[in-house]
């Protein structure tokens, strides 16, 4: 198989696999005639999308605005907390026992104080989206300093680097990988964090969507709204994935 072939059928076999499994979708629903209130045939959900697209798009505007705030955040305070932790080991022990206890802590449980703090709507989701993607960029980020080359940093040293210029120089470049890796794990949770509160505590969204669609037996509205999500989960991620190969291609080998 020729490199040109490899990169299309590279290309393609996403689209296959899911026409393939959408299609064992729908004939399974048919053949053993599930209920539509239990399982709904893939058609049901697009004639449900079409059906409610107009309150589909504005609930997914929503929910990609609050998602595109708390990761925003979690971006900046992961670069900014993970750069410390990274370059000094008098923050990492004081920081990074805090940082996993916080962790640790089930995010739907904040969503009520949230709640009592800010009262129901963007606030606690936007936090909840920030919460939930925050640790990984900050942990990736503290990696990816730590773990320069010693030898690299003694060369630095004997060139007359002072330890802000190694962080600058080496360090910063030397986690670009690492960060961008976190970035598409965190992009997906914060979806994940928003639509968690927009369930509990909105009155707009995805999440409310689903909730109040569930409410009423609308089960293909809430396979739609999972759709959504999921779709603008994948732009998300396809966003990191072209920043990373433009400021990470010298981080890889080339694929065959």
């Amino acid at each position: 198989m020729t490199r040109a072939n490899q990169k299309v059928l590279r290309l393609a076999l996403p689209w296959l696999l899911t026409i393939a499994f959408l299609a064992v979708w729908e004939l399974s629903c048919r053949v053993f005639h599930i209920a539509e209130f239990v399982l709904p045939a893939p058609s049901g959900i697009a004639a449900a999308m079409v059906k409610f697209h107009e309150v589909i798009l504005d609930s997914a505007s929503w929910t990609l605005l609050t998602t595109a705030i708390g990761f925003a955040l979690a971006v900046v305070c992961g670069i900014v907390l993970g750069l410390a932790i990274g370059a000094s080991s008098f923050v990492y022990s004081g920081l990074y026992p805090i940082l996993i206890g916080f962790n640790s802590i089930p995010k739907v449980a904040l969503v009520p104080i949230f709640v009592i703090w800010f009262g129901i709507g963007t606030v606690p989701a936007v936090l909840t989206a920030f919460i939930i993607s925050f640790f990984p960029i900050a942990v990736n980020i503290a990696t990816g300093i730590a773990t320069v080359e010693p030898e690299m940093q003694d060369v630095m040293r004997s060139l007359g680097a002072s330890s802000s210029e190694i962080l600058i120089k080496i360090g910063i470049p030397r986690s670009l990988p690492y960060l961008f890796a976190s970035l598409k794990v965190a992009v997906t949770l914060a979806f994940v964090g928003s639509v968690i509160s927009e369930t509990i505590a909105s009155n707009r969204g995805i999440g409310f969507l689903m909730l109040a669609a569930s409410s009423r037996f609308q089960v293909a509205l809430v396979f739609a709204g999972v759709t959504a999500v999921a779709l603008m989960g994948i732009l998300m991620y396809a966003a990191c994935a072209f920043f990373e190969r433009r400021m990470t291609r010298w981080a890889y080998r080339a694929k065959p």
